[in-house]
């Protein structure tokens, strides 16, 4: 059953329709469902939409709208739909959408005026009641979702119950266009993505770097505080250790293609195999290693697959795509007593995951990203205490970045789904500790089914940013399972081996997705301690270099990111250059300044210079507070 404002959103995908049908009588439907945010509709023409159309069918639907028209509801038979299908001359993808409509489900079909389509509903009663709507968009769109289908063409809109609501979203996303990370991370030089690198690979640069170290420094040092020890893992290993984990048989679709053993496949080129296609696979491996197959050196991939034909055959090399798997071998590297646990072993891990292209973007969705992962072996009678140990951890992280707005998830798994490993007593224990956890942060919680991963339950920091987004941040996980797919052990007080209890956390979740809310949480004006560039001084003239480079040289001791600007412009177009680059604190100096010692400050909470003039001392003084209480904004 529909929501109100899922009908109005409904309805106007129909009232779109209708326009573009009237304007381009040609065109072929697909679809044209509401979304979270508003409504599309999928169009096969040959007319390819631009912007002025949009401009052309929004106006037609205003027409349509104060026609009036009713939605009608009709139903019938399977053969009696076709027939209607064929009428209105939209068999191309109509009658594919009547083949997925189940056995003995109803068939309905909504009319509003001339425009008749097949729908399942439901919708207003009458168009006038569409009153605030807005199209947004045009973006390309394969049929189902498939790369091996036609595109279509997507219009994207949106409508609301009423003109304030549709003005507040309207305004939100030029805010959003304002924030989005991807253009603030090209104009202030945080991160780049090259095509010859590959897509989804990001390539920090020094700017955002600094970022990511600040973040990554102020998070170990929390760690140490809760004993946590520092380890290293490859980017990759044996397939069979993913296999024993559970990632590559659940996961396998969004992994990087596997890396076969060379040895393996250099004595199935000589010998043959009968088990499956992978002698004429390899005739597509390169000429040169063909040649070569006896120098057992060097690896390749099977290209034409992104899975390797016969898992059980090939026991090659996988870009990790979990860190935990070599977290638990560590554990697993030496025995352990009940005195040992628990056991917090962290890494700012980077992992691998096969996105599609059409899902990357930007930061926040990516084909590598760093996880400041950890796992706590612990036992069951530790599990409460180092649950809440996590999300303190979490807690800390988001107050001192000033997000306030969250919500937190608890996932569990769906009792009808196969996806979960492991026996139910362990899961009734994990989701029990997850949810008794949640309860002690003293807000609001949902439990979630389905939300579990494949391993254990897990409670999620669900982020709303200024601008009404979700994402979803840092994650704690109870995990029975994987320590008893490796066998993992400690010994007990009654001298016996018992499997540890696995608890999986992330606080920040991925650092690049992190970076990525945090640049438009931001909007690029970082607080003092995580900005790039910390402190720009400005001589007023040319004679005033010197002295700015050797005050540059006093805050650089002190560990301030500090620069100075010596191009020959007047003060004002310096100025607007540092507030460009979002520096927070700008120093200026002058032949008074100079004599006595001080700076005349222009910062974010002060942009007028006259009156703010401090000795210098004073003002590192309480830039040096400022950045080591890791203020949000100066006082």
């Amino acid at each position: 059953m529909m929501t109100p404002l899922q009908e109005i959103r409904h309805s106007a995908s129909h009232i779109l329709a209708t326009a573009v049908l009237r304007l381009f009588p040609q065109t072929k439907l697909d679809i044209g469902p509401p979304t979270e945010t508003g409504f599309y509709y999928d169009f096969d023409s040959e007319h390819k939409f631009t912007l002025a159309d949009l401009e052309l069918i929004e106006a037609e639907m205003k027409k349509i709208v104060k026609e009036n028209q009713k939605f009608e509801r009709t139903e019938c038979s399977r053969e009696e739909a076709a027939r209607l299908i064929a009428e209105i001359g939209q068999e191309a993808y109509k009658l594919g959408r009547l083949g997925d409509i189940p056995a003995g489900e109803a068939i309905s079909f909504y009319r509003n005026g001339e425009f008749l389509d097949l729908c399942a509903g439901t919708h207003v009663r009458y168009s006038s009641q569409v009153k605030a709507f807005k199209l947004l968009s045009i973006a390309g769109s394969y049929h189902r979702g498939d790369e091996k289908n036609k595109q279509l063409q997507r219009i994207y809109g949106t409508a609301f119950a009423s003109k304030d609501e549709l003005e507040t979203y309207l305004h939100n996303l030029e805010e959003a266009k304002k924030r989005d990370h991807r253009k603030l991370g090209r104009d202030l030089r945080l991160f780049h993505i090259d095509e010859d690198v590959g897509q989804g690979l990001i390539l920090w640069l020094p700017n955002g770097a600094i970022i990511r170290q600040e973040l990554q420094d102020f998070i170990a040092g929390e760690l140490r505080k809760q004993g946590y020890q520092q380890v290293v893992t490859p980017h990759i290993g044996k397939l069979a250790l993913y296999k024993t984990s559970g990632h590559f048989p659940y996961y396998k679709e969004s992994q990087f293609t596997p890396i076969a053993d060379p040895e393996q496949l250099a004595r199935i080129a000589v010998e043959g195999c009968t088990c499956c296609d992978l002698t004429s696979r390899l005739e597509a491996v390169s000429a040169k290693f063909r040649e070569n197959l006896n120098a057992r050196t060097g690896t390749t991939t099977i290209v034409q697959e992104r899975v390797l034909p016969d898992e059980s055959l090939l026991d090659g090399f996988l870009l990790k795509p979990m860190n935990c798997p070599h977290h638990i071998k560590i554990y697993a590297s030496a025995p352990h007593s009940y005195r040992d646990l628990p056991v917090r072993l962290a890494e700012f891990g980077t992992v691998y995951r096969w996105e599609q292209s059409g899902e990357l973007n930007g930061m926040t969705r990516v084909r590598g990203f760093t996880q400041d992962d950890a796992h706590i072996f612990c036992t069951e009678d530790q599990v409460a205490d180092e649950i809440r140990g996590c999300l303190s951890l979490v807690r800390i992280v988001l107050t001192t970045l000033g997000i306030t707005d969250y919500r937190v998830r608890v996932g569990l798994r769906d009792p009808d789904s196969k996806k979960y490993t492991g026996n139910q007593q362990n899961w009734d224990k994990a989701e029990a500790a997850c949810c008794d956890a949640a309860r002690s942060l003293g807000v609001a919680f949902s439990e979630e089914p389905g939300e579990a991963a494949f391993y254990g339950p897990k409670i999620d920091f669900v982020v709303k940013d200024v601008i009404g987004r979700e994402w979803q941040l840092g994650t704690v996980q109870v995990d029975y399972n994987l320590p008893e797919r490796f066998d993992l052990s400690y010994v007990g007080t009654d001298n016996k081996a018992h499997h540890p209890v696995m608890i999986h956390r992330a606080p920040f979740g991925s650092l690049e997705r992190f970076c990525g809310v945090l640049i438009e949480h931001f909007a690029g004006d970082f607080p003092t301690w995580l900005a790039p560039e910390q402190v720009r001084i400005l001589p007023l003239n040319d004679t005033l270099n010197a002295h700015a480079e050797e005050l540059a040289a006093t805050f650089r001791t002190h560990k301030v990111r500090v620069s100075v600007d010596t191009h020959s412009d007047k003060l004002g177009a310096k100025i607007r250059r540092a507030e460009l680059d979002k520096v927070p604190h700008i120093l200026v100096i002058g032949a008074k300044e100079k004599e006595a010692g001080a700076v005349a400050i222009r910062s974010r909470a002060n942009k007028a210079i006259d009156g703010t003039q401090a000795p210098v001392a004073a003002f590192l003084e309480t830039l040096l507070t400022e950045i080591r209480e890791r203020r949000l904004a100066a006082k």
